[in-house]
């Protein structure tokens, strides 16, 4: 039989994978930024911070990364933006078609591969099958996330209670979706208000999402899904363009947030 590939044993390949996962736990238990959750807000806020050169983590509980991207709506893979959002998929080298002055389409997977393969090569790193347990606090600000296998989550208690542990952060983003996991942990114990999403109204929901992106919590910003039910705003059903735009504004805010830690106001003295 032909010889083909090149020599590599087993454990060779083994020690490999342990050892990138082990570069990636050890050089990112202390970021400057995680983001909860790797749908279409939290890629963008990922790629966006990466490209500014800020260490940015992203945890995802299930094995994919990309979220509700890569379909549309109703089982259907064509997803649909509306202007301006179009702009990041001109970006991204995304193809896609004009229906109108105002509405354009393509096919999910093809968006969401461009804007994952763009994350990555701008230097985001990911954590997968990581499940948001709780945050750290200290001081009355959100310093970071505390993280479990997601397998863990659905073993009975009876049979094993495996104990999280935390990821360190000046920043943590909450792009989880509906779940929006991190502010419900601070509502649970009444640091915040959280309302729950109206009823759908896709104009009146996009604009609202992107203009209430923002710090709900000191250290702590949401973005995406997470908005809207953080704010009880209108859902927009499988349109993105909020979730692209809401993710380049998380971005934009943490980034100056990130500048008020690094450089904060001098006392005057009198």
């Amino acid at each position: 039989m032909a010889k083909i590939f090149s020599d590599a044993s087993e454990k060779e390949i083994t020690r490999t994978i342990a050892a990138m996962f082990n570069e990636t736990m050890n050089e990112y238990t202390d970021s400057d930024v995680i983001i909860i959750g790797a749908g279409p807000a939290g890629l963008t806020a990922g790629r966006d911070l990466a490209k500014m050169g800020i260490r940015t983590l992203i945890v995802e509980q299930n094995n994919y990364i990309g979220g509700g991207y890569w379909v549309g709506g109703y089982m259907m893979n064509p997803v649909t933006v509306r202007a301006p959002a179009q702009k990041i998929w001109d970006e991204l080298g995304v193809p896609y078609r004009k229906i109108n002055d105002g509405l354009y389409a393509t096919w999910g997977p093809h968006a969401c591969s461009k804007l994952i393969a763009s994350a990555c090569d701008a230097g985001v790193r990911f954590l997968q099958l990581t499940k948001f347990d709780d945050l750290v606090l200290k001081n009355k600000r959100v310093s970071g996330v505390v993280v479990n296998w997601m397998p863990v989550s659905a073993l009975p208690r009876n049979i094993t209670c495996v104990d999280p542990v935390a990821l360190e952060s000046k920043i943590v983003i909450d792009a989880s979706g509906h779940d929006s996991v991190a502010v419900k942990r601070l509502m649970d114990r009444g640091y915040v208000k959280w309302k729950g999403m109206d009823p759908m109204w896709v104009e009146g929901s996009e604009d609202a999402v992107v203009n209430f992106t923002g710090e709900v919590f000191p250290g702590l910003i949401a973005a995406g899904m997470s908005v809207t039910e953080t704010h009880g705003l209108p859902r927009m059903g499988p349109t993105f363009g909020a979730m692209l735009l809401s993710g380049k504004k998380a971005a934009e805010v943490a980034a100056s947030k990130l500048k008020e830690i690094s450089n904060p106001p001098k006392l005057k003295v009198k």
